[in-house]
């Protein structure tokens, strides 16, 4: 199942994301995950895996062009000249399907300006932002040529930035929501509506909070090492949540977030320089 971008580009709603992963677990996990369907993987330069995924991507023997990949600019890049050939260079690929600028700190209009120019040239497919809301979304919004296609952000039944996805759909920009399972919370896992909707469906309450993800129009990128969980995310195409049961999950909102970091913790991101030569 796709979704389609604001541009026409077809992107899966299902994908594996590798944040935390070093690069043999990202490599694993991401060959495991080709070899069991999924056609879309999210990485960034910020976790140091991108050598490591394009590895996985070769070693499955799954054709670059029914793979949608996904890949992040890091702050300390913005200004860097050649980051974005960096990535390419390092995935192993002619070119990128999705690049996001990570983190709303330091020049990122600067990194922005880079991912139109990148998209102008052919080297990525659809331009993305990640973390971005409030001012600095305002900002971005205003200053940009391209409009972006896809903003990567929290986004769980636990939380959804209602302001923020409203304000960018209006240029049809679609939510890849990471943390889709509220970081692993328990609590959230075996919230009474979910525990009800796996017996009734015969699912996991994982399974049920993705599918509800995708019905209200997020693309998800849960994180797994375990071949059995990263098999299990992808089998939630055979059910279907209805509007009564999507109203009910929509009353667990808590406003809740798992990531809450301080305005001078994201632009400390721009100072934090990475040696993506030192990648396994």
């Amino acid at each position: 199942m796709n979704f389609t971008l604001s541009n026409g580009l077809a992107m899966p709603v299902v994908g594996i994301g590798t944040f935390t992963m070093t690069p043999a677990q990202a490599e694993a996990a991401v060959l495991c995950a080709l070899t069991s369907g999924y056609r879309m993987i999210d990485t960034a330069q910020a976790y140091m895996n991108e050598r490591a995924v394009g590895r996985a991507i070769r070693k499955s023997g799954v054709a670059r062009g029914e793979i949608f990949l996904s890949t992040k600019i890091w702050a300390s890049q913005y200004n860097t000249e050649g980051t974005v050939e960096k990535s390419l260079e390092l995935l192993g690929t002619d070119y990128i399907d999705l690049m996001f600028i990570h983190q709303p700190a330091g020049d990122f209009m600067a990194g922005y300006k880079k991912l139109e120019d990148a998209y102008k040239e052919g080297k990525i497919r659809s331009i993305g932002i990640s973390n971005f809301k409030g001012e600095k979304l305002e900002r971005l919004l205003n200053e940009c040529e391209i409009k972006p296609h896809v903003i990567q952000m929290e986004a769980h039944p636990y939380y959804i930035d209602t302001a923020t996805t409203e304000r960018l759909a209006k240029h049809g920009c679609r939510v890849m929501a990471w943390y889709p399972l509220g970081h692993g919370d328990k609590a959230l896992l075996e919230e009474p509506a979910f525990i009800q909707l796996a017996e009734k469906y015969g699912k996991s309450t994982a399974q049920v909070i993705l599918r509800w993800h995708i019905q209200i129009g997020n693309q998800v990128i849960p994180g797994s090492k375990n071949p059995e969980h990263i098999k299990e995310n992808l089998d939630i195409f055979d059910f279907a949540l209805t509007e009564g049961e999507m109203a009910q999950i929509a009353r667990v909102n808590k406003n809740q977030r798992y990531y809450n970091a301080t305005d001078e913790k994201v632009e400390s991101f721009a100072n934090f320089v990475i040696d993506l030569d030192s990648q396994e």
